[in-house]
């Protein structure tokens, strides 16, 4: 029984002496690893007790096989058996089974980090496995794609190149997009007053337009004006103003009711060409003239029936005479007051034939002008027309028939003709557009047992953009009067013109224009060629 006491004892004693010499012997080694926690007594006792720590320098030299299941594929192929020791507590972490076993078959091929003897020290001392840094670790599969990409900031995006760099981009003045315009340059002509006999003159030229279109989204209004002003600079003499202003409203009352109304105004001087001008004088008078209308359309399912009430104001100032005395014209303002009734078919949205009647009357202020002559007059008149509205290729309409007007005064003869009108708008491809413009004016006349004559004038206008920055605008004019008494005139026309636009609010504008006017009547005869240079201002 005391042999068996001894015998215990002394093994004991040789444990004891085998952990000291193993701690010993590798003093260092623990304190050089990172230890990623405490390592507790009953660890290191279970160590001991199992003959591990003797035995420590034999496994690094021959590390006993990693083990492997029977089963195929229980466990990836990736695993570096060269940084495991048999038997370590702690195997490294297994990605495979982190990421939900979606790792790709190819990303265990990726060559690994071989370990060093210190670490594989550490690893023994420790119980856990070092772990290599992010930046060195290969073959780890990308992050996906983020989804919430910061916003690019709206400098670098590729921008949209605008349909026509050079358009204006007008003023914004409460609902109405104003657009000004401003040309400033010198005229030269042959003729300054478009006479059988002026005398060439250099003038100074200023006009100014303005431009606005409502944004309204149920109803539209269009207002527009103008001024020109000319003055000479050398040559005969000459300083007039011309100007004028209109302006449209389109009422959308219900989806078969509609109206509209429009305000005209215009100021310019007579023409000494005009067949009522005031012959022998120094200037001629101030001409001004007030339109108004206001219609009415329904709709009756493809039918559509209108009624339209106009009145035009024509009032004359004082000639002013050579001797500086001035000749009143005040037995030539009148008034004309007239109703339009309109019926027409749509035989499709874009076609629509109509008929169209007028009755009303001419209103002298004086009952009798300086002649003795009662000049008031009963209106009438009738048409056929076509209406067109096929978008932005063709609109407008097109008209002809028949006007009278029959004066109180029995010993004037009833002015009657062919009346035709014309407001076409085409555009037959992008940057160009083509417009016809008719009509069939009444005019009076001042002259002793003459009624007056029927004037019938169009212009034919084409604009193109030749280039973004250069656009060019040709127009063909010609008119021709039929007097009551059997004379006519005769006056063609033509006009070229280009705008060289620097930038979108500057431009140089170039302007030619040929005019001439053959009559049967004596002293009616004129030619005038002009050509204009100058800069367009807009915004």
């Amino acid at each position: 029984m005391s042999r068996i006491r001894f015998n215990g004892k002394f093994k004991g004693l040789c444990l004891a002496c085998a952990a000291g010499a193993l701690m010993a012997a590798f003093p260092a080694t623990g304190q050089e690893g990172s230890l990623r926690g405490t390592v507790s007594d009953t660890y290191m006792d279970s160590i001991l007790r199992s003959g591990r720590g003797t035995e420590a320098t034999e496994d690094l030299q021959n590390p006993e096989p990693r083990y492997r299941p029977t089963s195929a594929g229980a466990l990836p192929d990736s695993a570096d058996e060269d940084t495991l020791t048999a038997g370590d507590p702690f195997p490294p972490l297994d990605r495979t089974a982190d990421e939900g076993g979606s790792r790709l078959a190819q990303d265990d091929a990726a060559p690994r980090r071989e370990a060093e003897p210190s670490e594989e020290l550490d690893n023994l001392a420790t119980g856990t496995a070092r772990v290599g840094t992010i930046d060195a670790t290969e073959g780890i599969r990308p992050l996906p794609l983020r989804t919430n990409e910061r916003v690019q900031p709206i400098e670098g995006r590729a921008r949209t190149p605008e349909g026509d760099p050079y358009a204006p981009l007008g003023l914004r003045v409460g609902t109405f997009t104003v657009v000004p315009t401003l040309e400033q340059g010198l005229t030269w002509t042959t003729n300054a007053d478009s006479s059988p006999d002026g005398d060439e003159a250099l003038l100074s030229e200023t006009t100014l337009r303005l431009n606005a279109v409502s944004d309204w989204s149920r109803h539209r209004a269009v207002l527009s004006g103008y001024g020109t002003y000319r003055k000479s600079v050398s040559g005969e003499d000459v300083s007039e103003f011309e100007g004028g202003a209109d302006a449209a409203l389109e009422l959308d009352l219900r989806s078969d009711l509609s109206a509209r109304a429009a305000l005209a105004y215009q100021a310019r001087r007579e023409s000494a060409s005009s067949p009522v001008a005031v012959a022998g004088v120094d200037r001629q008078p101030l001409r001004h003239t007030i339109d108004g209308s206001l219609g009415v359309e329904k709709a009756f399912g493809r039918l559509r029936l209108g009624v339209t009430g106009e009145v035009t104001r024509d009032q004359y100032g004082n000639a002013r005479l050579d001797n500086g005395d001035t000749l009143s014209q005040s037995d030539r303002n009148s008034t004309l007051a007239l109703v339009r009734l309109r019926g027409g078919y749509e035989l499709s949205p874009a076609l629509m034939p109509f008929l169209e009647v007028e009755a009303g009357r001419r209103f002298y202020d004086e009952e009798r002008d300086s002649a003795g002559y009662a000049r008031s007059a009963t209106r009438l008149g009738a048409r056929a027309g076509l209406s067109l509205d096929m978008s932005e290729k063709l609109s407008g309409e097109v008209s002809a028939g028949w006007v009278a007007e029959d004066f109180e005064d029995d010993r004037l003869d009833t002015i009657s003709g062919l009346a035709l009108a014309a407001a076409l708008n085409w555009s037959p491809m992008r940057g160009t557009n083509v417009r016809l413009d008719g009509s069939t004016t009444v005019e009076g006349s001042t002259g002793a047992g003459d009624s007056g004559s029927l004037l019938y004038a169009g212009t034919l206008r084409l604009e193109r953009q030749l280039r973004s920055n250069l656009t060019g605008d040709v127009a063909l004019g010609a008119a021709w009067r039929d007097y009551s008494g059997g004379g006519h005139d005769l006056v063609l026309s033509g006009e070229a013109s280009l705008t060289w636009w620097l930038n979108r609010y500057a431009g140089l504008t170039g302007r030619a224009r040929r005019e001439r006017q053959k009559s049967n009547l004596p002293g009616r005869d004129y030619e005038a060629t002009s050509i204009f240079m100058g800069m367009t201002l807009q915004r």
